[in-house]
């Protein structure tokens, strides 16, 4: 199964000095080191996550589980560890990875965990 990370690129930080955003270094940093770890992970930027008091800001989502939103990364230095948490995602049926396993970034990082769609391929119960 696929596992996509979603990567705010229009994300900046107030202190940041460079003229290139602080998300498109990072979407940048994941595209340059994903090679290095497992291929079913897509690297997508995605023009705002809406999370801008938290910058940088990554989403997680794979079909028929939990969507994870992290924020407050490094541009420059936080890939390795955000990769090394996809691939615990992807590892894991339903998404949901053990707060005590996450890499240290990924533990304080949390903005929100969002249950799988019900597009998935799962029915949704209905009522009668």
């Amino acid at each position: 199964m696929t596992t996509t990370i979603y990567v705010c690129t229009t994300c900046k930080t107030a202190d940041d000095p460079s003229p290139d955003r602080a998300g498109a270094r990072l979407f940048k940093a994941l595209q340059e080191v994903a090679h290095t770890h497992q291929s079913n992970v897509i690297i997508e930027g995605v023009e705002c996550l809406s999370v801008c008091k938290r910058p940088c800001t990554i989403a997680f989502s794979a079909q028929d589980k939990w969507t994870y939103v992290y924020g407050d990364f490094t541009a420059d230095d936080s890939a390795e560890q955000i990769l090394a948490c996809a691939a615990q995602y992807a590892a894991t049926n339903d998404g949901l990875i053990p707060w005590k396993e996450r890499p240290d970034a990924l533990k304080k990082g949390v903005i929100a965990r969002l249950p799988a769609s019900l597009t998935s391929s799962r029915t949704p119960e209905t009522s009668s």
